[in-house]
């Protein structure tokens, strides 16, 4: 693993290391009652090292979002935050993963905040490299894959494609980086000042600038459960990523217009000098193929425009773009978390915490 600086959003600072942090994981869950004992184990041995290796002033604090989820996900979050200090954010229904890490986001208090997924893909030893890069002067910290081996061969396809299709319409990411990232506070505050309902959130970290660094890692294969990104999920994220950050795409459209429109003049000049030859032939192919060609242009231009105007609509009605339905605060030492949450703890909610 290694970490670099990434230019122009500036250079990780050569001047005497801050300060040892404070910090909060951030991950939200839908449906992930398979993973959640490993994870919350798997972040237990992660606090530890990095409280034994001074990298954090005290134990981290884990913030689990519940996204709606349909099964004990829940009943184990609440379990987990009896036993650690793991605070447990209910959203009032499934409000999908980027407005559920956004409330995890904002719950957040610590002075460095690391968000990653629940299936353990993200190598969390990874966080330590994080916290190294910025005490030495980053304030955003990029966690990205140094191969997609783990994927199959049309998702490594559709993914190179995808981050070569929006540099060419001008939205800038960083490629193979998800949502495993480190934050400052600093960070995260100019992050909540951005109040888009349409979230793409690895788009608007990017728009914070700061100095900024990635750290590359080997992604593993999902621990437990199954993946709750389906194709059409991973399209409309995708489409979410173009049209949150680039209007090239109206551009595009003005542009086939333009051409068309000039060749359609070249082809009535044509018509003309034909006619006066007298060398016209009739037929239906140069009426019929035009006339399907424009239709279905026509609709292309309309659905792309209507996504514009219906991301409009959106944002105009300002309605909240998460609703948390609980929210219970972390109370006592993490390292006891592994040792008294189990598989079979799956309790009735408590009484809710304002």
């Amino acid at each position: 693993m290694s970490y670099s600086p990434i230019m122009p959003d500036g250079v990780v600072s050569v001047a005497p290391l801050r300060a040892r942090p404070t910090l909060a994981i951030v991950v939200p869950c839908f449906n992930e009652e398979a993973v959640l004992h490993t994870l919350l184990a798997r972040l237990a041995r992660l606090n530890e090292d990095l409280l034994a290796s001074g990298r954090i002033a005290e134990p981290a604090e884990i913030i689990l979002v519940d996204d709606g989820s349909g099964d004990a996900t829940w009943e184990i979050i609440t379990s987990a935050h009896l036993a650690g200090p793991v605070t447990g954010i209910r959203l009032s229904r499934n409000h999908g993963h980027q407005r559920a890490l956004l409330a995890g986001l904002m719950q957040a208090r610590a002075d460095v905040v690391v968000s990653m997924d629940a299936d353990l893909q993200d190598d969390p030893d990874v966080v330590a490299d994080m916290i190294d890069a910025y005490r030495k002067g980053a304030e955003i910290v990029y966690g990205v894959r140094a191969s997609r081996a783990s994927d199959s061969r049309f998702k490594r396809w559709t993914a190179r494609g995808y981050y070569r299709l929006l540099a060419m319409l001008g939205t800038e990411l960083i490629p193979d980086h998800a949502d495993f990232r480190l934050m400052s506070r600093r960070a995260l505050a100019a992050l909540s000042g951005f109040e888009e309902t349409n979230l793409f959130l690895r788009g608007l970290v990017r728009e914070i600038g700061f100095a900024s660094c990635t750290v590359h890692y080997d992604r593993t294969c999902r621990t437990a459960g199954e993946s709750k990104y389906s194709l059409a999920k991973m399209l409309a994220l995708a489409f979410e990523g173009i049209t949150s950050f680039s209007v090239r795409p109206l551009r595009i459209i003005a542009l086939v217009g333009c051409v068309i429109a000039a060749l359609a003049f070249i082809m009535a000049g044509y018509s003309l000098f034909a006619w006066a030859a007298g060398k016209t032939l009739s037929g239906w192919t140069s009426v019929v193929v035009p006339m399907y060609l424009l239709g279905g242009l026509h609709l292309i231009a309309l659905g792309v425009i209507g996504e514009y105007v219906g991301k409009i609509y959106h944002e105009t009605k300002r309605r909240p773009r998460f609703i948390l339905d609980e929210v219970r605060p972390s109370q006592r030492k993490f390292h006891e978390v592994a040792a008294q949450v189990q598989v079979s703890d799956v309790l009735p909610a408590p009484s809710k915490v304002a």
